[in-house]
């Protein structure tokens, strides 16, 4: 058993992340010797966690469970792991992303320093994402986004009930809305969205098809939708600049979104909307070639559920007067 799962089982309600900030610092102990990695524990040893005190309700001998942990395994295979991370959550670490994040937490809780990012999503975006366990595996893996040969969608709530675009009949069938535009990426990182291109643009298409409509649950009676979004184009925050663009922000998006529109949802706690109402939710492989080492997973389809922030029931009892 290795350190940082021993403490997971004598605290459950204990985040990774939590366990993983312990060992950056030093604060646990093997048989009271400071360690800063995961290394295997064995019977009759003892193990020494130092934990903040805001950590504990009160209890002292009870950890208060996290709303979500920071990840769940989707799926495994010999060289991937397919991770749902929470929101707020960075997938590597950089400026203003804070001590956590993803990456060095699965190293950590996984006992693989090899694992490494095959593709990112952003720190306030949530759901599924590939991780490689070797060198070797992330070459193969990264030919899969490279040559096309996987499909990405997510799905989010945004406000009123979009229905610019063409229809499209997708591989798998389903009928969407294609809307195509242009992206500008300034040098410090802001994202514009141009209905002509300009120099510089890049062009950007998206696919969309709304699942549910919430009838009056947004502020002055405006309709509020959840729909689902395919990517043709993967540009730097491509669906929440091009839906705000189209006059459907991405609720709780404090970027692209409206503060009035945002602050006016409350989260299932009653409290503020943090994060954007955003989720990576399915990854779709396409026919992968023989000599892909990840051609056992050529026609799969892996999917979550999205969990918002903002509770999809309570926005039916606004669209029936409840």
């Amino acid at each position: 058993m290795h350190v940082v799962k021993a403490a997971s089982l004598a605290f459950p309600g204990l985040r990774s992340a939590d366990l993983y900030k312990a060992l950056k610092h030093k604060d646990i102990r093997v048989d009271g010797k400071r360690i800063s990695s995961d290394i295997a524990v064995f019977s009759g040893q003892e193990v020494q966690v130092w934990l903040p005190d805001e950590l504990f309700d009160g209890s002292g001998d009870k950890v208060t469970a996290p709303s979500d942990p920071d990840y769940k395994i989707v799926a495994e295979t010999d060289g991937l792991l397919l991770v749902n991370k929470r929101q707020g959550l960075a997938v590597h670490s950089g400026k203003n992303t804070g001590e956590n994040n993803l990456i060095d937490i699965v190293r950590a809780t996984t006992g693989n320093p090899r694992m490494e990012l095959v593709h990112r999503i952003d720190m306030n975006t949530g759901g599924i994402l590939m991780l490689a366990k070797s060198k070797e595996s992330l070459e193969d893996a990264i030919l899969l986004f490279k040559n096309d040969l996987l499909i990405k969608r997510y799905r989010c709530l945004v406000l009123g009930v979009p229905s610019a675009g063409e229809t499209v009949i997708c591989e798998d069938d389903a009928i969407m809305k294609e809307v195509s535009a242009f992206l500008e990426k300034t040098p410090s990182g802001s994202v514009y969205v141009h209905d002509v291109e300009k120099p510089g643009d890049l062009p950007i298409t998206t696919r969309y098809r709304v699942l549910e409509v919430f009838k009056g649950a947004g502020p002055d009676g405006m309709d509020v939708s959840e729909i689902e979004c395919e990517l043709v184009t993967g540009r730097t925050h491509q669906i929440r600049a091009q839906f705000a663009h189209l006059g459907h922000p991405i609720l709780g998006d404090g970027n692209y979104g409206r503060n009035k529109i945002n602050t006016f949802f409350k989260s299932r706690n009653g409290g503020k909307v943090r994060y954007q109402q955003l989720f990576s939710t399915s990854l779709i492989m396409r026919k992968i070639p023989s000599d892909n080492m990840h051609h056992v997973l050529s026609g799969r389809r892996f999917e979550i559920i999205p969990r918002y922030e903002i509770e999809p029931d309570d926005l039916r009892k606004k669209r029936n007067g409840r």
